[in-house]
Formats: structure tokens, C-alpha cells, sequence
């Protein structure tokens, strides 16, 4: 019983549940530059480099026969993956870094509270004290 108690207070901490939301718009933002990399960026680079299509890049090492599929390497696929990873890090990147200059703005420090009485007294009582 006491284990159910603790899990739900992780559970509903808000820590657990910010995660849980990064998480959820981490997968759907990654699909969405997947898409921009796939559909758009890859297709200009390709007409740079050839017309070569990254996905279809690939060392064979056993071709294919009759019942035994083709044994290779596909490097096309793995600089494709690399591109995608840029590319979201570098988005985050800029997208922490609006957050953060955003903070910076919000967080304007607040004007010093006028003295207190005692805190005035006090004062006056050190001075007077020093004055001696």
C-alpha cells in the first residue's frame, strides 16, 4: 500500500508530469523536422550533390539470390539520421534559447522594501551607538 502512495505522489508531482509533456512534444516536434528533412531538405541536397537520394545509399555485401535477401550496409540511412539529429538539436537549441531570454526579461527584480520601523530604530540606535 505504501508503494501505491509513493507512486502516486511522484506520479503527480509536477516534475513527473512536465517530463511526461516534454516527452509527448519532443515526439510529435522530432516527426514534424523528420518531415521537413525528409520532404524538404534532403530533396535540394540531393539536387547538389546529383540527384543521389540519401536512403538509397548502401554497400552490398551479399547480393540477392533466389530465396535469400540482400545483405548491406546502409550508410544512406545513417547520414540521413544524423542529418535529422542536427537538425532537431539544432532547433532546440534556438528554442531554449527564446525560453531562456524570455526568463530573463520576465525576471526584472523586484524594488527594495522601504525599512521597517524596527529595522529604522535599529538604525538609529547604531549610529548613535558609533557616534560614542
Amino acid at each position: 500500500m505504501m508503494f501505491f502512495k509513493e507512486f502516486k505522489e511522484f506520479a503527480v508531482k509536477g516534475n513527473a508530469i512536465d517530463l511526461a509533456v516534454g516527452v509527448i512534444i519532443g515526439g510529435a516536434f522530432g516527426k514534424i523536422v523528420s518531415s521537413i528533412v525528409n520532404d524538404v531538405i534532403m530533396p535540394i541536397i540531393g539536387i547538389f550533390i546529383g540527384g543521389i537520394n540519401f536512403s538509397s545509399l548502401k554497400f552490398v555485401i551479399k547480393p540477392a539470390s533466389p530465396g535469400v535477401t540482400e545483405l548491406s550496409i546502409k550508410y544512406g540511412n545513417f547520414i540521413q539520421s544524423v542529418v535529422d539529429f542536427t537538425i532537431i538539436a539544432f532547433c532546440i537549441f534556438i528554442f531554449v534559447k527564446m525560453i531562456n531570454k524570455m526568463r530573463k526579461k520576465d525576471e526584472t527584480p523586484p524594488a527594495p522594501l522601504a525599512p521597517t520601523k524596527e529595522e529604522i530604530l535599529l538604525t538609529e540606535i547604531r549610529d548613535l551607538l558609533s557616534k560614542k
